[in-house]
């Protein structure tokens, strides 16, 4: 468990941005549920969620102009949510930071963390903005 006040700015970096907090098992069930495209992402604490993840997902959510629900867990902060979240993402391993693309509750493209490190933030984006386009049809 990180202690709050390190993990506020790398939360807050994407609530300020527009992403839904998701804490709870209930809160993460009731986002990934919901009809039409849904982003979630696993939060983390290292440098390629902050060098590379987080500027990603905004930059790809702020690009995307057709409707798209965002959300957020916080891997080693909220245990309960980041499993229910991880569920969710079955069969791939347990990854943070991660990034999933839902479509109507089912998932339709994940990326991993080795697939985040090593990599811009605009190649990042630019494959989830792809990924979002191909499944808002």
């Amino acid at each position: 468990m990180y202690p709050n006040e390190t993990v506020a700015p790398m939360r807050g970096e994407l609530v300020n941005a527009g992403f839904q907090d998701l804490r709870t098992p209930q809160e993460v069930e009731q986002f990934i549920g919901k009809e039409g495209l849904a982003f979630l992402v696993v939060n983390s604490v290292c440098g390629c969620a902050g060098g590379v993840a987080r500027p990603a997902a905004i930059q790809a959510m702020t690009a995307f102009k057709k409707e798209l629900q965002v959300g957020a867990v916080f891997a080693g902060v909220d245990g309960e949510a980041v499993a229910k979240a991880r569920e969710h993402m079955f069969p791939f391993p347990p990854s943070s930071p991660a990034m999933a693309v839902f479509k109507n509750g089912k998932l339709v493209h994940i990326l991993e963390r080795h697939q985040i490190e090593g990599r811009s933030a605009e190649e990042v984006a630019e494959n989830l903005i792809s990924a979002f386009e191909k499944n808002a049809e």
